[in-house]
This record gives C-alpha cells, sequence and structure tokens, in this order.
C-alpha cells in the first residue's frame, strides 16, 4: 500500500511526451544543422522586424494600457481567488521572487553595458555627449520599466484569475477560456501547454548558456580561470545542480530564500556604488531620468523610426519586446502562483510600479556611473572593453571602485544566485505545464525539468546552437502576441461579468426580503450576537440545522427537475450546489471559521487555548466568503437565506443574459 503522504504522478501524458520530444528534436536541429538553422531563423525574425514591427508596438502599448486601466477602474478591488482569500507570502517575499525570476539576471548583465552602448552609439544624433547621455538613460528606461511589467503582469493576471477565482488550471490553457471554453481540455489546450514549455525551457537555457559566459568572465577577472566551453560546462552543471536542490525543496523553502538572499545583495551593491560613486549626481539623475522618461514614454511607446529607418530599432526595442514577450509565460505563470489572494489593483501595484521602480533605480546608478566616468572622468576604456564584450561590462566597472576584488565577488555570487532562482522557477513552471497546474508533483518530476534545461544548455553552447534556438524563441513571440490580446479581451469580458455580480450582490431586489432573526424575539437575537461558540457548537448547528436546510431545499428543487447536490466535507462545512443552475454554477456553503476572541470577552483561564478562540457559520457563494455569521438562525432563516441567494443569482443571469 502507498505511502498517503507520497504525492502521485500528475503528468499531463498528451503534454508531457509531445513537448518532451519536441525539445529533443529541436535541440537535434539546432545542434545538427547549425547553419540552416540559425539561416532560417534570421530570416523569420528579419521579415517579423520588417513587416510586422508596428504590431509589436502597437500591441506592447495596448498590454501597457490595458494593466494600468486596470488598477484604476472598477475592477481593481477583485481578487485573484476567492473573496475571503489573503495573500500567501509577505510582500517582501513576494517582491523578491517576482523581481528575482522577471527581471534580476538582466540587470547584473546590462546594468553598467546598455546605458553606455547607447551613449556610444545613439540610434540618431553624435555618441559622447551630454545629449547622446540623456537620450541613453531614456532609452535604457524605456526597455526595462512598465512595458516590460506589464507583459509579464497582464499574463500573470489572466492566468491567476482563471486559476484562482474560477477554479481553471493554473496553465497557459486557462487564457483561452473565454474565447473556446471546454475546449481549452482538447488538443487546443494541450498544444497551447506544449508551446508554453518550449518557450520556458529553450529560454531558461539559452539565457544560462549565455549568462555562463558572464559568471566565467567574473571567474576569470578574478581568479584568473580559463575561459573556455569545458569550465562553462562544469558552471553550468554546477548552477542546475543548486537549482535542482532548490527546485527540490519546493517553493516555500528553496525558490523563495534564495529569492530574498538575492533581493539583500542586490541592495547591499547598489547602496555600495551609491555611497561611493557620485551621490548626489546619481540622486539628481534619478529624479530628471524618470521625469524625462514619464513625459516621453508616449512618444516613445510607438516611435517606429517610420521617417527616418533604422535597424537600431529592430536590433534593441524590437528584440526587447519580443524576448519579453516570448518569456511572459513563463514569469506570468510564476508570478501567478504567488500572487493568489491579492486584489488586482494591489497586484497590478506590485508587479508593474514597484519592481519599474527598482529597476530604474538599479539602471541610473550603474549606468548612469558608468557615463560619468567616461564622460567626466575621462575612464574611455570602459567603453572600449563594453564595446569589445559586453560580458565584462561589470567587472570592468567595478574595478574602478575601492575593495573592487570583494565586490566583483559579490557580484559574481549574485549573478551565480540569480541564474540559479532562474532555473529552478522555470523547472517549477514547466513542472507545472506538464502537470495540468498541479505545483505538488512527485520529487522525480521537478527534478527532470530541472536537469532537461541544464542539459538543452550545455549541448547548446558546444554546438554553438544558442544563437539559432534564442531567435526562434524571440520569433515565437509573434503568434503568442495575437493569443495574448484576445485573451485580454476575455478578461475584460469576464471581469465586467464578475463586477456585475458582485454589485447585483448588493443591491436590494424588488419585493418582500426573507428577514432572519425574527423568531424568538429580540432577546434570542441579542443572544445569538454576543455568543463566542466553540467548534463544536457551530459544527452541530451546520449538523442539524444548516444540512436538513439544504437537503429540504434540495429535495424541493429536485421535484423542478433540477440537478442538486448536498456535500458535506472532513472541516465541517455543507454545501448546496446546482452545478447548471441557469448559465452559471450556484453554490451555498456554510463554513465554521476560527476568530480569536476579543479582549473584551472574559475566558475561563483554565480552558487553555481554546478559550482564546471562537467559530462563526459563515456564508461561501460561489465567488468566495460573504462575511457574515448565520450561527443561531433557525432552520426556516437558512432556507430563507439560501432562497434570497439563489435569487439573486438568478437575477444575475438575467441581466448578463
Amino acid at each position: 500500500m502507498d505511502s498517503p503522504s507520497k504525492p502521485k504522478s500528475t503528468l499531463n501524458p498528451p503534454v508531457f511526451y509531445t513537448s518532451a520530444a519536441l525539445i529533443l528534436l529541436l535541440v537535434l536541429y539546432a545542434v545538427v544543422f547549425q547553419a540552416e538553422a540559425q539561416s532560417r531563423f534570421d530570416h523569420i525574425q528579419r521579415w517579423i522586424n520588417t513587416n510586422a514591427s508596428w504590431f509589436y508596438i502597437l500591441a506592447v502599448a495596448l498590454i501597457l494600457i490595458s494593466v494600468v486601466f486596470l488598477a484604476v477602474s472598477r475592477y481593481g478591488d477583485i481578487k485573484l481567488g476567492p473573496d475571503h482569500s489573503e495573500p500567501e507570502y509577505k510582500k517582501s517575499s513576494w517582491f523578491a521572487m517576482l523581481f528575482s525570476a522577471g527581471m534580476g539576471i538582466g540587470l547584473m548583465f546590462f546594468g553598467v553595458a546598455e546605458p553606455v552602448m547607447h551613449f556610444s552609439s545613439p540610434p540618431v544624433g553624435e555618441g559622447g555627449t551630454v545629449a547622446a547621455a540623456r537620450e541613453a538613460m531614456k532609452i535604457t528606461f524605456f526597455h526595462w520599466g512598465l512595458h516590460a511589467w506589464a507583459i509579464y503582469a497582464i499574463v500573470a493576471l489572466i492566468l491567476a484569475y482563471f486559476s484562482f477565482r474560477n477554479g481553471l488550471p493554473l496553465t497557459l490553457r486557462s487564457a483561452l477560456y473565454p474565447l473556446i471554453g471546454e475546449r481549452i481540455y482538447g488538443p487546443i489546450g494541450h498544444a497551447v501547454d506544449v508551446f508554453a514549455i518550449l518557450g520556458t525551457v529553450f529560454g531558461v537555457a539559452t539565457s544560462l548558456g549565455y549568462g555562463v559566459l558572464q559568471i566565467n568572465s567574473g571567474f576569470h577577472h578574478l581568479f584568473g580561470l580559463p575561459v573556455n566551453a569545458s569550465v562553462q560546462v562544469m558552471l553550468i552543471t554546477a548552477t542546475c545542480a543548486l537549482a535542482t536542490l532548490s527546485v527540490a525543496s519546493g517553493l516555500d523553502k528553496g525558490i523563495r530564500i534564495l529569492s530574498e538572499l538575492n533581493l539583500g545583495l542586490a541592495v547591499v551593491l547598489m547602496v555600495f556604488i551609491l555611497l561611493l560613486g557620485p551621490t548626489v549626481f546619481l540622486l539628481q539623475t534619478y529624479v530628471q531620468n524618470t521625469g524625462a522618461y514619464l513625459s516621453d514614454i508616449v512618444n516613445k511607446t510607438f516611435n517606429l523610426y517610420a521617417y527616418e529607418p533604422t535597424d537600431w530599432i529592430g536590433g534593441w526595442t524590437l528584440l526587447y519586446w519580443g524576448w519579453w514577450l516570448s518569456w511572459s509565460p513563463f514569469v506570468g505563470l510564476f508570478i501567478a502562483r504567488i500572487s493568489k489572494g491579492r486584489t488586482i489593483r494591489e497586484f497590478v501595484c506590485g508587479v508593474l510600479f514597484v519592481p519599474a521602480g527598482f529597476t530604474l533605480l538599479w539602471m541610473t546608478i550603474f549606468g548612469d556611473s558608468a557615463i560619468h566616468m567616461i564622460l567626466n572622468e575621462g575612464v574611455t576604456e570602459l567603453a572600449q572593453v563594453i564595446d569589445q564584450d559586453t560580458s565584462l561590462a561589470l567587472f570592468a566597472f567595478l574595478e574602478h571602485f575601492p575593495a573592487s576584488g570583494f565586490i566583483s565577488m559579490l557580484a559574481v555570487l549574485m549573478v551565480v544566485v540569480f541564474f540559479v532562482t532562474s532555473a529552478d522557477s522555470g523547472a517549477l513552471v514547466v513542472d507545472m505545464l506538464a502537470s495540468s497546474g498541479h505545483d505538488h508533483s512527485p520529487l522525480w518530476q521537478r527534478i527532470f525539468w530541472s536537469v532537461a534545461i541544464g542539459v538543452v544548455a550545455i549541448a547548446l553552447l558546444l554546438a554553438n546552437g544558442l544563437k539559432a534556438l534564442q531567435t526562434a524563441t524571440i520569433a515565437s513571440a509573434l503568434p503568442f502576441s495575437i493569443i495574448l490580446l484576445a485573451s485580454i479581451w476575455g478578461l475584460f469580458k469576464a471581469l465586467n461579468l464578475d463586477a456585475t455580480r458582485r454589485g447585483l450582490r448588493n443591491q436590494a431586489l424588488p419585493g418582500p426580503q426573507h428577514a432572519p432573526h425574527t423568531h424568538g424575539g429580540w432577546q434570542r437575537r441579542l443572544r445569538s450576537i454576543a455568543m463566542r461558540p466553540r467548534r463544536a457548537h457551530v459544527n452541530r448547528f451546520i449538523s442539524e440545522v444548516v444540512k436538513p436546510a439544504c437537503e429540504e431545499v434540495a429535495g424541493e428543487l429536485r421535484k423542478q427537475g433540477h440537478e442538486v447536490m448536498v456535500n458535506e466535507s472532513d472541516n465541517g462545512s455543507v454545501a448546496l450546489e446546482l452545478p447548471h443552475a441557469g448559465e452559471g454554477r450556484f453554490l451555498y456553503e456554510v463554513r465554521p471559521r476560527a476568530y480569536t476572541t476579543p479582549s473584551f470577552v472574559v475566558c475561563d483561564s483554565d480552558e487553555g487555548s481554546d478559550a482564546r478562540k471562537y467559530f462563526r457559520a459563515e456564508v461561501h457563494l460561489r465567488e468566495g466568503g460573504q462575511d457574515y455569521d448565520i450561527m443561531g438562525w433557525s432552520r426556516e432563516d437558512v432556507i430563507g437565506d439560501i432562497l434570497d441567494q439563489y435569487e439573486r443569482h438568478l437575477h444575475y443571469l438575467h441581466v448578463v443574459r
């Protein structure tokens, strides 16, 4: 007999085996037919840049507008989960995890390199000037600011809403539910999840392959470690081994702890550069850069350089938009997994504005410090090093600070941990996609995907196939952006129905409504209000009053030809459910819920810890807890409340038909 604590296999065979086979075939294609693969994928990418650049720019603009609108609209109060749900993680842990998975490693690689490259070679105008410095920071802010996080936020929002509030699987297929309904559980849904797995595995693997070059450069800079394929394979192996340990220990232990560690190290490094660099200049430029970015955001969002054609936009902005879009199924699903219980407004502020503000501060401190060195201190060799090898940018920059060896070692450690968190969160996401959204899968499944990502990275690195698969991954953003825009429309449609339901629930219906607590006089009502019942009392009330009331209503509904179920769970709750009431499921559930006894209530000290708790019999509907207690009501009162809620439900269906 299997141990009850041992997780059973959660594999979705069509998704798991199809994606594993396609990964193998695509890696073999990129390795064996390297030149042909690179040429073919480059041709696709050039065609997209030439003919579909306008669509990329427009799609990302619509995504940003949609996300900001959701935060300020009436939909902002809707929770990503039932109405009674609470966030699973405190805000600091939540921010650390979404930051590490979404952007962390890119800041280490491009924090110095990108501003200096734009400063040296701006899209228009002369490089190396004060005007070029201002434009370089505006462009960097544009690429790493609100647009990037908006792409991650909208995917995460769609997945979290349909999964946690509507009970759909936490996989990419659920984003299509408003469009194709129950068909998400068939071949179309399988194909979407396979697409997400391929994008995640190749995205993380190519980033791991390229990022290990920076780790290798850092160790070469610090310890003289040779820069070659053997060292890089060992580094990938070590990184994936750490990621495997992290993903095996679970989200709450491995990934959360590593994310918090890395965020702490990032703050320490950033403060060090701020204090030892041109502090006042950096504070001034952060304020000025932010203002310039916000004042020019509309122009830059829609600028295609149509009147002054340049290859620059294809090599920078479109490349970034494609990369953020191609990574969004992975990062979005991970952010959705850790965001249950937050309101849409809180979610958008946390995922869009807070990380973007931190990212822009990072880019100012590192980018403007480097530009200040070149422009005002004559350290021109820094620009030359970055032009020759961007993986050395950070370490060449840190050479000009005190204790550069220690700080460079700290930076290498951060790069390694960022890669570990990217790899383990990637393995977690892929495992969920291949397991129909389950995140409590057997250990071997999580280890399989963690090892697979490392093997793919090593194979592509040794065969020089990284570029081909990276290009293919970015090109996949075009069809995905079309699907994403359709999913956003579906999200707004679902949110409008949700908001309508919430409004009608609080609206009194015409005609006489049932008034509870009318039997027994006001004395009985006062006793019900003042009492602080124990769990046993509430369980007995639910069993002896609520359950018979639900069964009476169910019996009458069955006489009218309805399919009705009355279920009792292990935690003492009782639920009446009509699976096909009209076009929407009706649920009326009463749950025992514990609360801490108020200090003004006198408790017997001999009763121990139980005296500090009391219980309520709370009503829950399909949308979640309704925050009212029916403990002490008569059976007729409960029946009346069921009918009131059912009548509201039917009125809602009438309104939205």
